[in-house]
């Protein structure tokens, strides 16, 4: 039994690979983003209500109209564009979803993507799925600004879109309204599309969070990702949307009809209910984790690793080689096995892994008592060589 050529270079997802170690050894799970505390009550309420009151059946395919509607008017909220519902909001079964929609429905094979490294694994193995050639543009430590002179040569007449993330997973950079102001005049310039996955924004610390989109001349030729999970800390539930003009939804939901067609309904209905919460739940949602990065962050560096600055997200990425080992794999199985704690190793997320090697990444989103136990384990047995 072989598996297709498009998936073969793709193993195991590395967060797979180290939750199962993480079961294994008794280990402290720093590792895949998922909360360890759960949701808001009034959301996971508004889903029960919607299971007791019948809504149980197919939706329809591009969303139930009470989510495409609070999904419109959430970003014109956050970024002041006015987007039509029923035209230009497609609900998905989360944001890997959107994303993959959108790559199928609007990439040829032998199109070009850029990308940023490092990058949300699905998004190589799905532009593979579509067959698309793909550039990568490096982000480097500390501050992983973006190399615009780089992207400017990478562009080609072959150059479809560029997928970019920001707040970034992993690194926790946000881009700043001038790489996006340079980023959007190359596209215009061009003729170029962006995919951006913009699941974090909510959680901004250092900066406010700019959608792509808002800039001027950019939202014809843009489709914004996001999803319900990061913000609501219910990332099992899987409901992600894609907002973009006709001429590109079209393109989106040819693709979502045929890969899942329709998200879960109650979900839906329990969505929509989220996304009408107030601005004082956001303010408490940044509060907390800005609580929990300082946990993290303060405790890494007093265990000796070097960490670089995180805007936004809740990831934190850090140099691992005070401690001697070889590479970040084998940092991260040593961490697991005789330290405790599970971080991710980060050169999976590089077309060239020698690029990662160096740098390893943890998440906050756990509670409290949790983070401060991971610190006092790799305070205790971590040693500088």
């Amino acid at each position: 039994m072989q598996v297709a050529k498009r998936l073969e270079k793709f193993k195991t997802t590395i967060f797979t690979q180290m939750s199962m170690l993480a079961i294994k050894h008794g280990a402290i799970n720093l590792g895949q983003g998922f909360p360890n505390f759960d949701g808001p009550e009034f959301v996971k309420e508004a889903a029960i209500q919607a299971i007791r009151d019948g809504k149980n059946q197919y939706a329809r395919g591009y969303g139930i109209p009470d989510l495409n509607s609070a999904i419109a008017a959430r970003f014109k909220k956050d970024c002041g564009l006015v987007v039509d519902p029923e035209t230009e909001v497609t609900v998905t079964s989360g944001c890997t979803e959107a994303i993959a929609a959108t790559i199928l429905g609007l990439i040829n094979p032998g199109d070009e993507v850029i990308l940023f490294a490092p990058f949300y694994d699905s998004y190589e193995a799905t532009l593979s799925m579509a067959g698309a050639d793909i550039k990568c543009i490096t982000l480097r430590p500390p501050d992983f600004a973006v190399p615009i002179n780089e992207l400017r040569s990478a562009i080609s007449k072959k150059t479809r879109a560029i997928l970019m993330n920001t707040p970034h997973n992993p690194t926790g950079k946000m881009f700043t309204r001038e790489e996006l102001n340079e980023i959007a005049s190359l596209c215009i310039e061009n003729d170029v599309l962006v995919f951006s996955d913009e699941v974090y924004d909510k959680l901004a610390f250092e900066m406010d969070h700019i959608s792509v989109a808002s800039l001027p001349g950019m939202y014809d030729r843009t489709v914004t990702l996001n999803s319900l999970g990061k913000t609501f800390s219910l990332t099992g539930w899987k409901i992600g949307w894609a907002i973009a003009p006709p001429h590109l939804t079209w393109g989106v939901r040819q693709a979502h009809s045929f890969l899942t067609f329709a998200t879960n309904t109650p979900g839906q209905w329990a969505a929509a209910a989220a996304l009408r919460a107030p601005d004082s739940y956001y303010v408490e949602l940044r509060r907390d984790y800005a609580t929990k990065k300082q946990i993290l962050v303060e405790g890494l560096k007093e265990a000796g690793f070097k960490v670089f600055p995180s805007s936004g997200t809740y990831f934190v990425v850090v140099d691992h080689t005070p401690f001697g080992l070889e590479n970040d794999i084998a940092f991260c199985e040593f961490l697991i096995k005789e330290v405790g704690v599970v971080a991710i190793p980060t050169s999976v997320f590089y077309l060239n892994p020698e690029e990662g090697k160096n740098i390893v990444r943890f998440t906050f989103c756990k509670d409290e008592g949790t983070l401060r136990s991971a610190v006092e384990r790799m305070k205790a047995k971590l040693k500088r060589t």
